[in-house]
């Protein structure tokens, strides 16, 4: 049985992308920083049965250097778009009595301090915290909120963020396997917690780290 996907970005030039990689896709264009425009847009949208929470900014700044701007735009993109999307997804289920499942994407970073990542690992340890008290309030309602914590992924952003070879080094040698996450390696453990294969869990934190958290 076939799946409907929603893709939701505020780059219309990735979306076009995406459709034409992947046929089929429903495509919505919104900035996900912007609240009133974000409930807009997905208010129509669905009924939604599965959320992977996944847009995320990094904006890296000393601690001593850090901007009201930087804070404020990655709270409004790391943590509270997720609540905002997470409460129209949740809504729908319960209105719908349907069980469900949500997935947010959050970091090594959550657990570890890395230099000039004061507000991203802020960001990310919030959303740990936030991962749970979903799943403590959601799950009398059937419905299940993991994590996932990757470290380095191969993604755009990344390669811009780690290109510098003495920072990856620094990074690498923390990591037991010796070599950054591709998105494969990330996209198999949500794809597992958003199956019914992983029923029995909830209010979890997923390293996908090569074992960095076990340094």
């Amino acid at each position: 049985m076939g799946v409907q996907v929603v893709a939701v970005s505020r780059t219309r030039g990735d979306l076009d992308s995406l459709v034409v990689e992947c046929p089929g896709v429903e495509p919505v264009c919104v900035d996900l920083g912007d609240w009133e425009a974000t409930e807009r847009a997905l208010g129509s949208v669905g009924p939604v049965d599965l959320l992977v929470n996944n847009a995320a900014v990094a904006l890296l700044q000393p601690f001593l250097e850090v901007t009201k701007e930087a804070f404020d735009i990655s709270f409004d993109v790391n943590l509270r778009a997720v609540i905002q999307v997470s409460q129209i997804v949740a809504r729908g289920l319960i209105a719908r009595g349907a069980p469900g499942s949500i997935v947010n994407v959050s970091s090594q970073a959550s657990q570890r301090a890395i230099p000039n990542h004061t507000v991203y690992c802020s960001t990310k340890g919030a959303m740990d915290m936030l991962t749970k008290m979903m799943a403590l309030e959601l799950g009398p309602h059937k419905i299940r909120v993991n994590a996932v914590n990757p470290t380095v992924v191969m993604t755009a952003m990344a390669r811009t963020n780690w290109s510098d070879p003495q920072k990856a080094k620094t990074m690498l040698d923390r990591i037991p396997l010796g070599r950054f996450a591709e998105v494969d390696n990330v996209v198999d453990t949500i794809l597992f917690l958003l199956s019914d294969r992983s029923s029995m869990t909830t209010g979890s934190t997923v390293p996908v780290d090569g074992g960095f958290l076990a340094t």
